[in-house]
């Protein structure tokens, strides 16, 4: 079975929400809850970057192992959901989380919190497939249907990756391997023209070169 993944590649991320708005928008996510954010590192410094953060659906992940009431459980294509008929909105999984996905509608302690609500990777949660249910208490449910979620789908400048893990990988792992070919490239040009300059010689470079 394919083990599901989000990826985001902080050389492309622009900071522009999209991925925030499409979930929100998608899910119909309450007020004040947000499944995915968008983060800036090192704002207004050298080496800024901006990464778009929810759930990363961990294979062991530390949610469920802290939850008291074990209302946390991974699908067969590695997605951690949760069922919010069982979670009695205690925060543990909040502080457990490195990534702060667990959010709560209000900020008081224990069930007065509200009903926990996170990330689903689109895939619904334990109610009927495309229930009402399903939909009212954990949004659209596209991985049923064989799409990706929509952050993803939304993303401008494909700085958001989900899917199958491997897939993800190897997409990251080729641009990386282009980045490192484009700084080459442009390396071997600069030279040439130092040595054009050097030697007297005007015009253009050649687009061959």
């Amino acid at each position: 079975m394919a083990r599901m993944k989000f990826y985001c590649d902080a050389e492309r991320c622009i900071e522009c929400n999209g991925c925030v708005t499409a979930c929100k928008s998608e899910n119909e996510v309450p007020w004040g809850v947000n499944r995915r954010r968008v983060v800036t590192i090192k704002d207004g410094e050298v080496g800024e970057r901006s990464l778009s953060v929810a759930c990363m659906h961990c294979s062991d992940a530390p949610c469920a192992a802290v939850c008291p009431v074990d209302c946390f459980y991974t699908t067969d294509d590695g997605v951690v959901l949760h069922d919010k008929d069982i979670c009695i909105g205690c925060g543990y999984c909040f502080y457990a989380c490195p990534f702060g996905a667990p959010q709560f509608p209000e900020s008081s302690a224990f069930s007065t919190r509200g009903k926990m609500d996170k990330c689903t990777f689109c895939a619904g949660g334990p109610e009927e497939t495309h229930s009402a249910d399903e939909y009212r208490k954990y949004g659209s449910n596209r991985l049923a249907e064989g799409k990706l979620p929509v952050c993803a789908e939304m993303c401008s400048t494909k700085a958001l990756l989900a899917g199958d893990a491997n897939v993800v990988a190897d997409i990251y792992r080729k641009r990386v391997i282009n980045r490192g070919r484009s700084v080459l490239d442009w390396g071997v040009q600069y030279q040439k023209a130092g040595l054009r300059a050097s030697s007297g010689l005007s015009g253009e470079a050649s687009s061959s070169e």
